[in-house]
């Protein structure tokens, strides 16, 4: 990317409001019911009338349809609406397709959202071996692994995770340090479900083997709630009720030899080319360097993906994240305060839907783990799978 090709969204929008359910393991109403919930909340936030919305964006495996979010709170006409598909990898795609059709022209105010009864529904995490068999080419790909047993998100990730271990000389400790950085941020988030439960090094050690090198700690919940953002250009939202988390960048990227969530056919199992696709858009697009970011959002799907990420968004080189955890740079306090939310280990699993929302709680500065002097926040979507990025900026 040149600098003739730089969006010309980059630093003209913003995300000016935003709204979620509680986080829960039972909402006891319907996926709409929350949907609807998040979005008000979020148009509230904003100071912005559901009439005055006419776009909206979400992401594949959502249930809620479009026109029916509309139609329940009066939003009237739509001119845009999209979805994207690649699960939880499309969260920060969901602002991308957003300030895209703010910038065209082709929508004033879009609103992101992300709605499931994901513990008391359809439980994803329980794995694929209930599924139908079905002959298209998205279906194909399980006949490769699932008579091998690797029938669960786990069970894919676990793959890599021992692989980066044997290669880097990481331990199941320095996973075991996202998730207890992620604990610690939630035990003083009020919104989080592991708010008040903190652990500790030696207790995600003692957590049973879900799939070895993964063990309990490592996995992310599973969630009912919501979770809904509002994007607008900036000029706008510097006279709505909250200040604008400007967008700075907005990439997607699919990597070489692409898989979802097990792309065991590349010659480097230590690495996620498709987050180095994103990285170098962000950091292109918006001007701004690893050395020029406060605070991370990283989706936490599972903990190894933390480490793979600091390295291809170059906060430390190639195998040596493991040294990054260790000295406490995840903290606050440390180097690089990460998922100050509680993360999708600590607070809720909205395939980063929430975490798109710390961020812009970063950047205005009403975090309740904030990070000092916040100028700059990163946030990345599901790992894995074709994935996708923000940087978001304080107006200045």
């Amino acid at each position: 990317m040149t600098a003739a090709r730089r969006p010309r969204f980059a630093g003209t929008t913003a995300i000016c409001g935003i709204g979620a359910t509680e986080f829960s393991k039972e909402s006891g109403r319907s996926e709409l019911r929350l949907a609807v919930e998040a979005v008000a909340g979020a148009l509230d936030d904003a100071g912005i009338e559901p009439g005055d919305v006419d776009g909206l964006v979400t992401f594949s495996s959502d249930t809620n349809p479009e026109i029916e979010i509309a139609r329940s709170l009066g939003m009237g006409e739509l001119t845009f609406f999209s979805r994207i598909h690649y699960g939880g990898g499309a969260a920060c795609a969901t602002v991308q397709q957003a300030v895209m059709a703010v910038d065209a022209g082709v929508a004033d105010v879009v609103v992101c959202y992300r709605a499931f009864n994901e513990r008391s529904g359809a439980r994803f995490g329980a794995g694929v071996q209930g599924r139908v068999p079905m002959p298209t080419a998205e279906a194909a790909q399980f006949s490769w692994y699932a008579p091998h047993g690797l029938l669960t998100p786990a069970s894919w990730v676990a793959m890599f995770a021992q692989r980066y271990l044997h290669a880097t000389g990481a331990t199941t400790e320095d996973f075991g340090r996202v998730a207890v950085a992620d604990r610690k941020h939630a035990a003083t988030n009020p919104a989080a479900w592991f708010y008040e439960k903190p652990i500790t090094l030696a207790e995600h050690q003692a957590s049973r083997w879900i799939v070895e090198p993964l063990r309990l700690l490592d996995c992310c919940q599973e969630t009912d709630g919501a979770q809904a953002l509002v994007v607008t250009t900036l000029e706008r939202a510097r006279d709505l009720r909250r200040p604008p988390a400007v967008v700075l960048a907005a990439a997607q990227g699919s990597g070489d030899q692409q898989d979802m969530m097990t792309s065991y056919y590349r010659d480097d199992l230590t690495r996620l080319p498709e987050m180095a696709v994103v990285a170098r858009q962000l950091w292109e697009t918006s001007g701004v360097s690893p050395q020029d970011v406060q605070a991370a959002i990283l989706y936490d799907h599972f903990t190894p993906f933390v480490l793979y990420q600091l390295e291809e968004l170059g906060f430390c080189p190639p195998g040596e994240a493991k040294e990054f955890v260790r000295d406490g740079n995840l903290e606050l306090g440390g180097r690089l305060p990460t998922n100050t939310h509680g993360g999708q280990l600590g607070e809720a699993y909205l395939h980063g839907m929430n975490g798109i929302a710390e961020g812009v709680r970063l950047v205005r500065g009403t975090s309740v783990n904030q990070v000092p002097s916040t100028e700059h926040v990163v946030v990345t979507a599901g790992t894995g799978v074709p994935t996708s990025g923000l940087v978001l900026g304080v107006d200045r």
